[in-house]
C-alpha cells in the first residue's frame, strides 16, 4: 500500500517520541521548584534560538529544490518565529532581564546545539525531510510550552502577556500541519522524502532539544552564574 504523507507524519512522530523522563527541568518549573534566575536564563537563550532558527527557515523557504509547498511551510515557521520574537519580550521582563543583561549574556554551547543544528539542516537537509522531522520535533515542544504556560501562571504569578510566548507554541496550528502535509506529499510524488534521514534528522533534533534542558537543568542548582536574579 502507498504510504500517504499522514502515514508518514504518524510514524515518524510515534517513533520519535521523547523519552517522558528526558526533561529533567519541565517537572521543576510545573510543581514551582525552579529558579527564578533559571526561567530568565530560558528567555535568554530563547531570544538567540529564535533568532537563528527563523533566519534558518527563511534560508530554507527560497532554496531552489523546495518546491512550493516546502517553501510556504517555512515561510509560515519564519513569520511564526517573528511572533514569537515579539512576545518573547514580556516573558523576559518578567523574569528581570534588561536590555543591558540580555545585550551582556554569553549563550550556552549546550542551549545552541539546537539552532545550530536547524541551520544544518537548512543549508544541507533535503527539504521535505527537514519537514517532516521537523514537525515530529514540534510535537513534543509544543507539549512542554503548554506545561510550562500552566506553571507560569499558577507556580510563578506570572500574567498573560508573559505567558504569550509559550502559549503561541501551546495552541494548535492546523494551518501549518496542513502546509506540512502538503510538503511531505509532495516530496513523496515526487520521489525526494527518506524515511530513514527524516529519522536520522530527528533523532539528531531530539538529542539537541534534550542537552538544551539539560543544560538549563542543571544551571539550575547554580543560581546567578550569568548574573541574573
Amino acid at each position: 500500500m502507498t504510504r500517504t504523507a499522514t502515514d508518514l507524519r504518524e510514524s515518524a512522530t510515534g517513533k520519535l517520541a521523547p523519552d517522558p523522563h528526558a526533561n529533567r527541568l519541565l517537572p521543576l518549573i510545573a510543581r514551582g521548584a525552579a529558579q527564578r534566575s533559571t526561567l530568565a536564563v530560558l528567555a535568554l537563550e530563547q531570544r538567540h534560538v529564535i533568532a537563528a532558527d527563523r533566519r534558518a527557515f527563511l534560508h530554507l523557504a527560497v532554496r531552489p529544490d523546495a518546491g512550493p509547498q516546502s517553501a510556504a511551510f517555512f515561510a509560515t515557521l519564519a513569520e511564526g518565529e517573528a511572533l514569537a520574537q515579539d512576545r518573547l519580550g514580556a516573558y523576559a521582563a518578567a523574569c528581570g532581564v534588561d536590555e543591558a543583561r540580555a545585550a551582556a549574556y554569553e549563550p550556552l554551547a549546550d542551549c545552541q546545539a539546537y539552532p545550530a543544528y536547524v541551520a544544518w539542516l537548512a543549508l544541507n537537509g533535503s527539504p521535505a525531510d527537514v519537514v517532516l522531522a521537523l514537525s515530529a520535533n514540534f510535537a513534543a515542544w509544543g507539549g512542554y510550552c503548554g506545561t510550562i504556560a500552566e506553571a507560569l501562571r499558577s507556580r510563578y504569578g506570572f500574567d498573560d502577556e508573559a505567558c504569550g510566548f509559550f502559549d503561541f507554541f501551546a495552541e494548535p496550528a492546523p494551518e501549518l500541519e496542513r502546509l506540512a502535509l502538503s510538503a511531505v506529499q509532495a516530496g513523496l510524488d515526487a520521489g525526494r522524502v527518506d524515511e530513514d534521514e527524516v529519522l536520522r534528522y530527528g533523532r539528531l533534533l531530539q538529542g539537541c532539544e534534550a542537552r538544551f534542558w539539560h543544560a538549563l537543568w542543571e544551571l539550575d542548582g547554580r543560581p546567578n552564574r550569568h548574573g541574573v536574579d
